[in-house]
């Protein structure tokens, strides 16, 4: 029966899944810290489609997370 409830979600599964999402947006982290250029939704607000993060929103997190230095007081300053 254990493996059932993989395949088969329940609803405390999916408001669980949906109440991450939202969390996630209302204080923009991870990819909701930018704005999203597929579907035009700004920064701390969710994509147009349910339970999903646009790949292009995604990009752009990860590019700007690149950029981002941990600990900006250790790393030397470019000259």
């Amino acid at each position: 029966m254990a493996a059932l409830s993989v395949v088969i979600p329940s609803p405390a599964a999916d408001a669980a899944h949906d109440a991450a999402h939202e969390t996630l947006a209302r204080f923009r982290h991870g990819a909701y810290s930018v704005p999203c250029d597929t579907c035009r939704a700004p920064a701390g607000t969710l994509c147009r489609s349910r339970r999903a993060v646009c790949t292009q929103r995604r990009a752009a997190y990860r590019e700007r997370q690149q950029a981002v230095t941990l600990v900006p007081l250790l790393v030397g300053r470019a000259r």
